[in-house]
């Protein structure tokens, strides 16, 4: 009678440990998906600034032109 009780223990133990791993992989996932994401954003922010700068660059060697 107490081996059984020992083992359904165990075994509460086991899974418990088992979907605590699930959760923190699914936490995992989301969390790359957002820093995925962000890193996007800073890659379209940064082309937009180095083509601006561009512009800047060539207003300025057109003024000097002149």
């Amino acid at each position: 009678m107490a081996e059984v009780v020992l083992i359904r223990i165990v075994l509460a133990v086991i899974i418990g440990v088992l979907f605590g791993l699930v959760y923190c992989m699914r936490v995992f996932v989301l969390m790359e998906r957002r820093i995925a994401r962000i890193e996007n954003h800073i890659e379209k922010m940064v082309q937009q600034v180095l083509k601006e700068e561009l512009r800047i660059e060539n207003a300025l060697k057109v003024k000097k032109r002149k």
